[in-house]
């Protein structure tokens, strides 16, 4: 992931913050995305681009369980967010939604605006603004893949459909072969 913009905040920003409950009868990402930090940061709807990153404190996604909450930030563009930690239950439903999250303990070396490039599989962010490096928390290859995949519905779409290709070939191989039978027998 390459030249991301950053989104500062603090800690403890719950779903509430990141997505007001009054907006929690949308369900298109889109759409949602129009309302993120509408009540905290009203300029976010209007500036984020598209692979933007947000990096926070402690405790990112507190609150109410709400998928809703990475569905904003996934419909605005937001390629990750890295944290120092997250609530457990925002965590989940941003792998399956397909959101990008990273533990990393340096987050306040990090300001608004910095330029990162991030490689997940090297645990490595480097700030391109401030010439650093910053370790991040290895997310398991299989979280990864699942929001590599859009979220955790497509990943069990391409597991299903890996399934199907094996038996559809050996339904097709066994198709072709001619029943044994007896010689002769009429």
């Amino acid at each position: 992931m390459r030249n991301m913009k950053v989104w500062k905040f603090g800690d403890d920003v719950d779903t509430d913050a990141v997505i007001p409950g009054r907006f929690l009868i949308i369900n298109d990402p889109r759409e949602l995305a129009k309302h993120a930090f509408e009540g905290v940061r009203p300029e976010f709807r209007e500036k984020v681009k598209p692979g933007d990153v947000i990096v926070a404190g402690e405790n990112f996604g507190c609150g109410s369980s709400r998928e809703h909450a990475p569905l904003a930030l996934k419909g605005a563009g937001v390629r990750c967010v890295i944290a120092k930690s997250f609530a457990r239950i925002f965590f989940r439903n941003s792998i399956n939604i397909g959101v990008t999250l990273l533990e990393c303990p340096d987050t306040d070396k990090i300001s608004e605006g910095d330029v990162l490039e991030i490689d997940e599989k090297k645990g490595v962010i480097l700030n391109k603004t401030k010439k650093e490096k910053y370790r991040v928390t290895p997310v398991p290859e299989f979280l990864a893949e699942i929001v590599q995949s859009g979220g955790l519905i497509e990943y069990a779409r391409k597991m299903v459909d890996s399934r199907k290709k094996p038996a559809k070939k050996a339904a097709a191989a066994a198709g072709k072969k001619k029943p044994a039978g007896k010689k002769g027998a009429q």
